[in-house]
């Protein structure tokens, strides 16, 4: 997780995942690495990645990026990629593990957050562990959103 102000400035974002706020309550983030192919890359500086409905999987102790869509770079042609391909994600195998014992055991998903590029130019992806939200803790959400929204007008009115 990137924490300094600076090194999140100097990140460039690809793509956020907006649902994962709303649908999930985060427990954990972590920092993981992404095996692209080059038009992938390409796909990735043109912005053209939807993480919306992605999520982790890990099989024989390595895991997997599903579901995440990264459109055909146009320029490719032949040699373009499948855009829901299974992408393997790079974590260490300690943390491998600590993530399955995690996700095994408490009824938890890992999905990501966002994808971005970091300072040396690599695309890399913030995961969460996160549980579920019910619908009521959604409406929950909503109503102390609307409450702080109009809070803040009001504010704004008086001075």
């Amino acid at each position: 997780m990137v924490t300094n102000k600076k090194q999140e400035q100097s990140l460039r974002v690809i793509c956020h995942n907006k649902k994962a706020r709303h649908n999930y309550h985060i427990v954990e983030t972590m920092e993981a690495g992404i095996v692209l192919l080059g038009s992938e890359v390409k796909s990735c500086r043109r912005g053209s990645v939807n993480l919306n409905d992605s999520h982790a999987l890990i099989e024989n102790g390595e895991i997997f990026l599903v579901d995440a869509h990264i459109s055909p770079y146009a320029h490719a042609n032949r040699f373009n990629h499948q855009p829901r391909r299974k992408r393997k994600l790079l974590l260490h195998k300690h943390q491998i593990k600590k993530l399955y014992g995690k996700i095994k055991e408490r009824g938890q998903t890992f999905i990501p957050l966002r994808m971005y590029f970091n300072e040396a130019g690599k695309v890399k992806v913030e995961m969460a562990i996160a549980q579920g939200k019910k619908l009521f803790d959604k409406r929950a959400d909503i109503q102390k959103r609307d409450l702080l929204r109009e809070e803040q007008r009001r504010l704004q009115r008086h001075s």
